[in-house]
């Protein structure tokens, strides 16, 4: 089931469905039930047709429907804003540094941002690009091919960290730091970084291994795991990318 709290601030992020009384058809199953059904399939990673109509959740196709609707509403990233909106009231975020990592996962279906991945013996799969703050609190999150180079999304998923309010003043969106491992080695996204007002930390190919900067980047590696604890985000079933990069975005929240 849903918790109170969590339905209390997604509610009023979901599009309102107007019913047409003069042809009203089946009546629309409430949304509440049909997250139930969502947040069923990503825990358990059932095939949304072997989603049990006993449930009371409806159909499989009712939920992926909706979760597709609803992430093209632009819901789940709303979600993710408030919550950050929150621990920063809280003083709960770490603005003092971020820390970046991708991890590749297996693409079982094929369909868009797909790759041969050049750590799996090519076969096809796509990746995981996350950016945390200090504490391992996911900012911001991505989807690419797994034959995609890490770095190609560092500057993006800087930039896609949303304006994160819940302070009297400006919203607050970079962090003073950046660290990363030897993936981001290229002295041109660091002169990129340092552009924007941050300081970057990147481990250096060619050097033995005991940078020090472990001690900083456990922690999205801990967040990349924990994201992977769900069968449904380890491997990729979905065929289109923003039904599983909805998974993806509901994760945090």
């Amino acid at each position: 089931m849903v918790p109170d709290g969590l339905w209390e601030r997604i509610e009023p992020l979901l599009p309102v469905q107007e019913r047409n009384f003069r042809y009203p058809g089946r009546k629309r199953l409430p949304d509440r039930q049909v997250l139930c059904g969502i947040l069923f399939v990503l825990y358990t990673a059932i095939p949304w047709e072997f989603l049990p109509q006993e449930l009371g959740f409806g159909s499989g196709m009712t939920c992926w429907r909706r979760l597709a609707e609803w992430q093209e509403a632009g819901v789940w990233q709303r979600l993710h804003e408030l919550l950050l909106a929150e621990l920063h009231a809280a003083d709960q975020l770490d603005w003092s540094k971020a820390v970046i990592d991708g991890s590749h996962v297996r693409a079982m279906k094929g369909g868009p941002k797909i790759g041969p991945s050049p750590v799996d013996r090519a076969r096809t799969g796509s990746k995981h690009h996350v950016i945390t703050d200090g504490t391992g609190i996911p900012l911001a999150i991505s989807l690419t091919g797994g034959n995609r180079h890490d770095v190609t999304q560092l500057m993006p998923l800087i930039d896609a960290v949303p304006p994160v309010r819940g302070r009297v003043g400006r919203p607050r969106r970079r962090p003073k730091q950046i660290y990363a491992d030897r993936a981001y080695d290229f002295d041109i996204y660091r002169e990129r970084v340092r552009a924007k007002g941050i300081t970057p930390h990147i481990a250096r190919r060619g050097v033995a291994h005991g940078s020090g900067l472990g001690v900083h980047r456990w922690v999205v590696e801990r967040t990349i795991a924990l994201l992977h604890w769900f069968r449904r985000l380890r491997v990729r079933w979905e065929v289109r990318d923003d039904v599983h990069e909805a998974f993806m975005s509901l994760w945090p929240g």
